[in-house]
């Protein structure tokens, strides 16, 4: 005998259901293999010769902050520019890195104009070699003075398949790719991890390097200690196209379950 429209509705409604979960598990599959990080070929132990320590150097276009002291602190405050008082110049790493800062921009030619002392090349050196050379002037002004140097303008922008794309300012002037990543959140469930993007000016050339964060090789990289500008891109893998089509696929699915229901319901 045939069923009542009833028992028919409750029979279409779990084959329906049974066909959307069937859908979503198929589609939402990703190997575990795909999502781990610094993957080894089973050893308990390694050992990697990573690539050398960066040491950042001053460049045009960056801005310095030059902080002054010595044993007449009166005098040394001529040397040290008034500081902005502003909700967003506090410097650590979610600071708005557009925000107003001070400090001394290295020009063009790749010097700083400080007061007294005029103008001095810095593009090149390390920041405790601009200190050195700037404590040597100030010997004819201050008795034993101490400068500190710092870029105050270290950026680096994660953008893509992460939690908290953004643009960063390291006061430290010292990141690596894992912990720029570990900035922006981590990459999402449908990052890429094996083909990760490191864009990076040198010069009148702009890089563009891909590294497998799946693999352990990547701490040899020369990509792995970022620069300042360096910008990290996560490419969307094949799960995020398979996601936004299957919201295109369950949606009419669902639609058409539940007018078939109001259908079979009405007929009763």
């Amino acid at each position: 005998m045939p069923g009542t429209p009833k028992n028919n509705s409750k029979r279409i409604g779990t084959y329906m259901l049974a066909l959307i979960a069937g859908i979503v598990l198929i589609s939402s599959c990703t190997p575990v293999k795909k999502l781990a990080y610094f993957q080894s070929a089973g050893t308990r132990e390694d050992t990697l010769t990573v690539a050398p320590a960066y040491v950042p150097t001053i460049r045009k276009g960056d801005m310095l902050s030059v902080q002054v002291s010595s044993l007449n602190a009166e005098a040394s405050g001529y040397f040290n520019p008034a500081a902005v008082a502003d909700n967003n110049t506090t410097l650590n790493a979610t600071t708005n890195p557009l925000a107003r800062q001070t400090g001394y921009l290295v020009a063009a030619d790749g010097t700083i104009k400080l007061p007294l002392i005029g103008q001095l090349a810095v593009e090149g050196l390390t920041n405790t070699a601009a200190s050195d050379l700037i404590a040597s002037k100030l010997k004819v002004y201050l008795k034993e003075p101490t400068v500190i140097v710092r870029n105050t303008n270290f950026r680096i922008s994660v953008l893509g398949e992460v939690a908290r794309p953004s643009l960063f300012t390291i006061p430290n002037e010292q990141i690596t790719l894992p912990e720029a990543l570990g900035l922006a959140g981590d990459l999402t469930i449908y990052g890429r991890r094996d083909n990760v993007l490191v864009i990076r000016d040198e010069g009148n050339k702009r890089i563009f390097a891909r590294l497998d964060m799946t693999q352990r090789e990547t701490f040899k990289s020369p990509y792995y200690a970022l620069r300042p500008n360096d910008i990290i891109y996560v490419e969307p893998g094949k799960a995020r196209a398979t996601s936004v089509d299957r919201a295109y696929i369950i949606a009419p699915v669902i639609t058409g379950v539940l007018s078939l229901l109001a259908i079979i319901a009405t007929r009763r």
